[in-house]
Protein backbone atom coordinates (compact mmCIF):
# COMPACT_ATOMS: atom_id res chain seq x y z
CA UNK A 1 0.00 0.00 0.00
CA UNK A 2 1.16 3.54 -0.60
CA UNK A 3 0.06 6.87 0.81
CA UNK A 4 -0.83 9.51 -0.80
CA UNK A 5 0.21 13.04 0.12
CA UNK A 6 -1.79 16.12 0.08
CA UNK A 7 -5.89 16.18 1.56
CA UNK A 8 -6.34 12.18 0.95
CA UNK A 9 -5.39 9.66 3.49
CA UNK A 10 -3.56 6.47 2.56
CA UNK A 11 -5.24 4.34 0.28
CA UNK A 12 -6.53 1.37 1.16
CA UNK A 13 -8.93 -0.09 -1.30
CA UNK A 14 -10.80 3.00 -0.74
CA UNK A 15 -10.16 6.41 -0.42
CA UNK A 16 -10.56 8.32 3.25
CA UNK A 17 -10.38 12.20 3.13
CA UNK A 18 -8.52 13.72 5.67
CA UNK A 19 -10.31 16.32 8.05
CA UNK A 20 -9.87 19.60 8.02
CA UNK A 21 -8.06 19.96 11.43
CA UNK A 22 -5.58 17.37 10.21
CA UNK A 23 -3.76 19.59 7.74
CA UNK A 24 -2.78 21.93 10.41
CA UNK A 25 -1.18 19.41 12.23
CA UNK A 26 2.81 19.78 13.42
CA UNK A 27 4.64 18.56 9.75
CA UNK A 28 2.60 20.91 7.94
CA UNK A 29 3.96 24.16 10.37
CA UNK A 30 6.73 23.13 11.85
CA UNK A 31 9.07 24.20 8.66
CA UNK A 32 7.15 27.53 9.06
CA UNK A 33 7.68 28.17 12.41
CA UNK A 34 11.05 27.20 12.57
CA UNK A 35 12.05 29.48 9.69
CA UNK A 36 10.28 32.35 11.59
CA UNK A 37 11.94 31.58 15.11
CA UNK A 38 14.99 31.49 12.77
CA UNK A 39 14.60 35.00 10.68
CA UNK A 40 13.66 36.92 13.80
CA UNK A 41 16.82 35.46 15.90
CA UNK A 42 18.98 36.17 13.00
CA UNK A 43 17.08 39.65 13.14
CA UNK A 44 18.19 40.15 16.22
CA UNK A 45 21.69 39.30 15.70
CA UNK A 46 21.41 42.10 12.96
CA UNK A 47 20.57 44.74 15.87
CA UNK A 48 23.28 43.12 17.92
CA UNK A 49 25.63 43.81 15.34
CA UNK A 50 24.90 47.14 15.06
CA UNK A 51 25.05 48.09 18.29
CA UNK A 52 21.38 47.57 19.81
CA UNK A 53 21.61 46.55 23.15
CA UNK A 54 20.48 43.21 24.93
CA UNK A 55 23.14 40.79 23.29
CA UNK A 56 23.21 38.20 25.97
CA UNK A 57 26.52 36.03 25.76
CA UNK A 58 30.05 36.74 26.95
CA UNK A 59 31.41 37.93 30.34
CA UNK A 60 30.52 41.92 29.49
CA UNK A 61 26.44 40.92 29.62
CA UNK A 62 26.36 37.98 31.40
CA UNK A 63 28.76 38.08 34.78
CA UNK A 64 27.95 34.25 35.27
CA UNK A 65 29.17 33.04 31.46
CA UNK A 66 32.61 32.74 32.62
CA UNK A 67 32.27 30.00 34.61
CA UNK A 68 28.55 29.15 33.32
CA UNK A 69 28.56 29.22 29.48
CA UNK A 70 30.26 27.65 26.95
CA UNK A 71 30.49 31.31 25.14
CA UNK A 72 31.81 32.97 27.76
CA UNK A 73 33.99 34.81 25.31
CA UNK A 74 31.66 36.01 22.71
CA UNK A 75 31.75 39.34 22.30
CA UNK A 76 28.65 41.40 20.15
CA UNK A 77 30.73 42.99 17.59
CA UNK A 78 32.16 39.41 16.05
CA UNK A 79 29.44 36.87 17.71
CA UNK A 80 26.47 38.96 16.34
CA UNK A 81 27.18 39.18 12.98
CA UNK A 82 27.40 34.91 12.37
CA UNK A 83 24.30 35.08 14.45
CA UNK A 84 22.85 37.11 11.82
CA UNK A 85 23.88 34.78 9.17
CA UNK A 86 23.31 31.59 10.52
CA UNK A 87 19.39 32.81 11.66
CA UNK A 88 19.13 34.21 7.64
CA UNK A 89 20.42 31.01 6.55
CA UNK A 90 18.46 28.66 8.72
CA UNK A 91 15.10 30.60 7.60
CA UNK A 92 16.07 29.97 3.99
CA UNK A 93 16.90 26.15 5.29
CA UNK A 94 13.64 25.86 6.70
CA UNK A 95 11.66 26.81 3.77
CA UNK A 96 13.57 24.64 1.30
CA UNK A 97 12.24 21.55 3.47
CA UNK A 98 8.79 23.10 3.81
CA UNK A 99 7.94 24.47 -0.04
CA UNK A 100 9.02 20.38 -1.18
CA UNK A 101 11.36 22.02 -3.57
CA UNK A 102 12.13 18.75 -6.30
CA UNK A 103 15.88 20.11 -5.92
CA UNK A 104 15.21 19.83 -1.91
CA UNK A 105 13.85 16.20 -1.44
CA UNK A 106 17.35 14.59 -3.37
CA UNK A 107 21.11 13.69 -3.69
CA UNK A 108 23.63 16.17 -1.81
CA UNK A 109 21.46 18.96 -1.49
CA UNK A 110 18.95 17.04 0.80
CA UNK A 111 21.73 15.81 2.96
CA UNK A 112 23.01 19.20 3.30
CA UNK A 113 19.42 20.80 4.47
CA UNK A 114 19.34 18.00 6.85
CA UNK A 115 22.75 18.17 8.15
CA UNK A 116 22.15 21.89 8.66
CA UNK A 117 18.81 21.63 10.12
CA UNK A 118 20.57 18.88 13.02
CA UNK A 119 23.47 20.99 13.45
CA UNK A 120 21.47 23.73 14.13
CA UNK A 121 19.34 22.34 16.44
CA UNK A 122 21.96 20.40 18.55
CA UNK A 123 23.46 23.51 18.81
CA UNK A 124 20.52 25.50 20.45
CA UNK A 125 19.73 22.46 22.48
CA UNK A 126 23.11 20.90 23.69
CA UNK A 127 25.72 23.57 23.06
CA UNK A 128 24.00 26.98 24.02
CA UNK A 129 22.23 26.65 27.04
CA UNK A 130 24.03 25.38 30.28
CA UNK A 131 23.01 24.52 33.55
CA UNK A 132 21.47 27.35 34.62
CA UNK A 133 18.12 26.80 32.50
CA UNK A 134 18.14 23.30 34.45
CA UNK A 135 18.44 25.02 38.20
CA UNK A 136 15.72 27.41 36.81
CA UNK A 137 12.92 24.21 36.04
CA UNK A 138 13.71 22.17 38.85
CA UNK A 139 13.41 25.25 41.48
CA UNK A 140 10.07 25.82 39.85
CA UNK A 141 8.13 23.38 42.17
CA UNK A 142 9.61 24.57 45.29
CA UNK A 143 8.97 28.18 44.08
CA UNK A 144 4.98 26.90 43.67
CA UNK A 145 5.39 25.83 47.35
CA UNK A 146 6.85 28.09 48.92
CA UNK A 147 4.84 31.14 47.25
CA UNK A 148 1.91 31.32 49.96
CA UNK A 149 4.87 31.87 52.39
CA UNK A 150 6.49 34.60 51.22
CA UNK A 151 9.06 32.44 49.42
CA UNK A 152 11.18 33.16 47.19
CA UNK A 153 11.35 37.19 47.32
CA UNK A 154 9.89 39.21 45.25
CA UNK A 155 12.85 39.96 43.15
CA UNK A 156 14.22 36.39 42.98
CA UNK A 157 13.04 35.96 39.42
CA UNK A 158 15.11 38.68 38.30
CA UNK A 159 17.97 37.66 39.81
CA UNK A 160 17.85 33.66 39.38
CA UNK A 161 16.10 34.80 35.76
CA UNK A 162 18.17 37.09 33.85
CA UNK A 163 17.85 37.98 29.81
CA UNK A 164 21.16 35.68 29.67
CA UNK A 165 18.95 32.81 30.77
CA UNK A 166 15.81 33.44 29.24
CA UNK A 167 17.82 33.74 26.24
CA UNK A 168 18.76 29.81 26.39
CA UNK A 169 14.83 29.55 26.63
CA UNK A 170 14.06 30.98 23.87
CA UNK A 171 17.45 28.59 21.98
CA UNK A 172 15.84 25.78 23.41
CA UNK A 173 12.54 26.41 21.95
CA UNK A 174 13.85 27.53 18.31
CA UNK A 175 15.72 23.95 18.73
CA UNK A 176 13.17 21.75 19.23
CA UNK A 177 11.34 23.84 16.27
CA UNK A 178 14.74 23.05 13.65
CA UNK A 179 14.69 19.36 15.03
CA UNK A 180 10.77 19.13 14.32
CA UNK A 181 11.61 20.11 10.50
CA UNK A 182 14.27 18.00 10.03
CA UNK A 183 12.17 15.10 11.08
CA UNK A 184 9.49 15.86 9.24
CA UNK A 185 11.68 16.49 5.71
CA UNK A 186 13.81 13.28 6.61
CA UNK A 187 10.37 11.51 6.72
CA UNK A 188 8.90 12.72 3.81
CA UNK A 189 11.70 12.41 1.28
CA UNK A 190 12.15 9.03 2.07
CA UNK A 191 8.98 8.03 1.64
CA UNK A 192 7.31 7.58 5.06
CA UNK A 193 4.42 9.43 6.83
CA UNK A 194 5.75 12.92 7.86
CA UNK A 195 2.86 12.49 10.44
CA UNK A 196 4.35 9.16 12.34
CA UNK A 197 7.64 7.72 10.27
CA UNK A 198 5.88 4.42 9.32
CA UNK A 199 6.79 3.21 5.73
CA UNK A 200 5.98 0.46 3.85
CA UNK A 201 8.88 -1.46 4.53
CA UNK A 202 8.09 -2.04 8.41
CA UNK A 203 8.93 -0.70 11.82
CA UNK A 204 11.46 -2.48 13.12
CA UNK A 205 12.76 -1.46 16.55
CA UNK A 206 10.22 1.35 16.25
CA UNK A 207 7.38 -1.16 16.95
CA UNK A 208 5.55 -1.25 19.90
CA UNK A 209 7.03 -4.93 21.20
CA UNK A 210 10.64 -3.93 19.90
CA UNK A 211 10.17 -0.69 21.76
CA UNK A 212 8.81 -1.82 25.23
CA UNK A 213 11.85 -4.39 25.26
CA UNK A 214 14.67 -1.60 24.28
CA UNK A 215 12.71 1.34 26.22
CA UNK A 216 12.53 -0.43 29.50
CA UNK A 217 16.25 -1.02 29.79
CA UNK A 218 16.47 2.77 28.53
CA UNK A 219 13.88 3.94 31.63
CA UNK A 220 15.82 1.51 34.10
CA UNK A 221 18.80 3.78 33.40
CA UNK A 222 16.95 6.96 33.45
CA UNK A 223 16.06 5.97 36.80
CA UNK A 224 19.31 5.24 38.13
CA UNK A 225 21.62 7.47 37.26
CA UNK A 226 20.29 10.53 39.37
CA UNK A 227 19.86 8.40 42.39
CA UNK A 228 23.15 8.74 43.39
CA UNK A 229 23.18 12.75 43.12
CA UNK A 230 20.48 12.97 45.48
CA UNK A 231 22.05 10.34 47.81
CA UNK A 232 24.83 12.63 48.30
CA UNK A 233 22.96 16.03 48.63
CA UNK A 234 21.05 14.40 51.46
CA UNK A 235 23.94 13.39 53.02
CA UNK A 236 25.38 16.88 52.94
CA UNK A 237 21.79 17.88 54.31
CA UNK A 238 22.37 15.94 57.72
CA UNK A 239 25.65 16.56 58.02
CA UNK A 240 27.78 13.73 56.89
CA UNK A 241 30.65 14.81 54.57
CA UNK A 242 30.76 12.55 52.34
CA UNK A 243 33.19 13.46 49.82
CA UNK A 244 33.74 16.53 50.49
CA UNK A 245 36.01 18.59 53.27
CA UNK A 246 34.56 19.70 57.03
CA UNK A 247 35.53 22.89 56.09
CA UNK A 248 32.90 23.06 53.03
CA UNK A 249 30.28 21.37 54.93
CA UNK A 250 30.47 23.78 57.43
CA UNK A 251 30.29 26.70 55.19
CA UNK A 252 27.28 25.56 53.18
CA UNK A 253 25.83 24.82 56.39
CA UNK A 254 26.36 28.51 57.46
CA UNK A 255 24.46 29.44 53.95
CA UNK A 256 21.91 27.18 54.26
CA UNK A 257 23.23 25.52 50.87
CA UNK A 258 22.78 22.08 51.77
CA UNK A 259 18.88 22.85 52.26
CA UNK A 260 18.42 23.96 48.89
CA UNK A 261 20.15 21.30 47.65
CA UNK A 262 17.82 19.01 49.24
CA UNK A 263 15.29 20.25 48.21
CA UNK A 264 16.78 20.03 44.73
CA UNK A 265 17.58 16.26 45.44
CA UNK A 266 14.06 15.83 46.29
CA UNK A 267 12.87 16.82 43.26
CA UNK A 268 15.43 14.53 41.43
CA UNK A 269 13.58 11.79 43.48
CA UNK A 270 10.22 12.46 42.13
CA UNK A 271 11.39 12.75 38.75
CA UNK A 272 12.59 9.62 38.76
CA UNK A 273 9.78 7.90 40.23
CA UNK A 274 7.48 10.12 37.66
CA UNK A 275 10.27 8.00 34.76
CA UNK A 276 9.41 4.94 35.71
CA UNK A 277 5.65 5.84 34.54
CA UNK A 278 7.45 5.71 30.55
CA UNK A 279 7.03 1.55 31.58
CA UNK A 280 4.03 1.11 33.88
CA UNK A 281 0.79 0.68 34.12
CA UNK A 282 0.02 4.07 35.51
CA UNK A 283 1.94 6.27 32.86
CA UNK A 284 -0.84 5.11 30.03
CA UNK A 285 -3.77 5.15 32.66
CA UNK A 286 -4.44 7.47 35.33
CA UNK A 287 -4.10 5.14 38.49
CA UNK A 288 -7.66 4.88 40.75
CA UNK A 289 -6.70 7.29 43.47
CA UNK A 290 -6.50 10.33 40.99
CA UNK A 291 -10.19 11.18 41.41
CA UNK A 292 -12.02 12.48 38.28
CA UNK A 293 -9.04 10.91 36.14
CA UNK A 294 -8.98 7.34 37.46
CA UNK A 295 -9.31 4.74 34.53
CA UNK A 296 -9.01 7.07 32.08
CA UNK A 297 -6.40 7.40 29.20
CA UNK A 298 -3.17 9.25 30.51
CA UNK A 299 -2.75 11.71 26.86
CA UNK A 300 1.23 11.05 25.34
CA UNK A 301 1.89 14.48 25.25
CA UNK A 302 1.59 14.69 28.73
CA UNK A 303 4.83 12.73 29.88
CA UNK A 304 6.73 12.64 26.01
CA UNK A 305 6.60 16.92 26.34
CA UNK A 306 8.20 17.33 29.81
CA UNK A 307 10.35 14.28 29.62
CA UNK A 308 11.56 15.50 26.13
CA UNK A 309 12.51 18.87 27.72
CA UNK A 310 14.41 17.33 30.80
CA UNK A 311 16.04 15.14 28.97
CA UNK A 312 17.74 18.19 27.09
CA UNK A 313 18.46 20.36 29.73
CA UNK A 314 20.04 17.02 31.58
CA UNK A 315 21.81 16.13 28.73
CA UNK A 316 23.34 19.67 28.15
CA UNK A 317 23.76 20.57 32.13
CA UNK A 318 26.09 17.35 31.98
CA UNK A 319 27.96 18.19 28.96
CA UNK A 320 28.96 21.64 30.90
CA UNK A 321 30.10 19.65 33.99
CA UNK A 322 32.23 16.94 31.81
CA UNK A 323 33.80 20.03 29.95
CA UNK A 324 34.61 21.99 33.31
CA UNK A 325 35.79 18.33 34.60
CA UNK A 326 38.47 17.96 31.35
CA UNK A 327 39.04 21.69 32.02
CA UNK A 328 39.84 21.50 35.77
CA UNK A 329 39.63 18.09 37.14
CA UNK A 330 37.83 17.46 40.83
CA UNK A 331 38.12 20.44 43.00
CA UNK A 332 39.78 21.12 46.17
CA UNK A 333 36.56 20.87 48.29
CA UNK A 334 35.80 17.06 47.50
CA UNK A 335 35.17 14.90 44.63
CA UNK A 336 31.49 14.57 45.05
CA UNK A 337 30.78 18.12 44.02
CA UNK A 338 31.86 16.96 40.43
CA UNK A 339 31.44 13.03 40.38
CA UNK A 340 27.80 12.58 40.46
CA UNK A 341 27.42 15.35 36.90
CA UNK A 342 29.78 13.23 34.78
CA UNK A 343 26.99 10.89 34.36
CA UNK A 344 24.16 13.41 33.75
CA UNK A 345 25.00 13.16 29.71
CA UNK A 346 23.90 9.06 29.92
CA UNK A 347 21.14 10.31 31.97
CA UNK A 348 19.46 12.34 29.49
CA UNK A 349 20.31 10.15 26.65
CA UNK A 350 18.50 7.71 28.36
CA UNK A 351 15.48 9.60 29.53
CA UNK A 352 15.34 10.92 25.79
CA UNK A 353 15.58 6.84 24.64
CA UNK A 354 12.98 6.09 27.09
CA UNK A 355 10.67 8.95 25.88
CA UNK A 356 11.20 7.69 22.53
CA UNK A 357 10.04 4.26 23.22
CA UNK A 358 6.68 5.49 25.02
CA UNK A 359 6.29 7.67 22.27
CA UNK A 360 6.44 4.25 19.93
CA UNK A 361 4.11 2.24 22.35
CA UNK A 362 1.64 4.74 22.37
CA UNK A 363 1.28 6.41 19.49
CA UNK A 364 -1.36 3.88 17.63
CA UNK A 365 -2.75 4.17 14.40
CA UNK A 366 -1.88 6.89 12.31
CA UNK A 367 -5.11 9.28 11.65
CA UNK A 368 -3.60 10.39 8.47
CA UNK A 369 -1.99 7.67 7.06
CA UNK A 370 -3.59 4.71 8.49
CA UNK A 371 -0.85 2.55 9.34
CA UNK A 372 -0.33 0.31 12.82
Amino acid sequence: MKASEGTKGIVTGRTRTVPRWQLTRWPGWVGYAAATWSLMYGALGLWWASGGAGFPFGVENDPEAAAESILGGARAVTTAPLIAALGLSGAAVAVAMTRRWRLGERGLFRTALILFAWGASVALLLVIPDRRVLIAVAYAPIFLVGAPFGWPPANYFEVALPWPVINQFVCIAGGFLCAGAAVAYGRRTRGACAYCGRSDAGGGWTTPSAAARWGRWATYVAVIVPLPYAAIRWAWALGIPFGITEEFLREGQEIGLWRAGACLSTVDLVGAILTLGLVQRWGEVFPRWMVGLSGRRVPPAMAIVPASLVSVMVTSAGLQGVRDFLAEGFPADGWATVAPGLVWPLWGVALGAATLAYYYRRRGRCSHCGRV
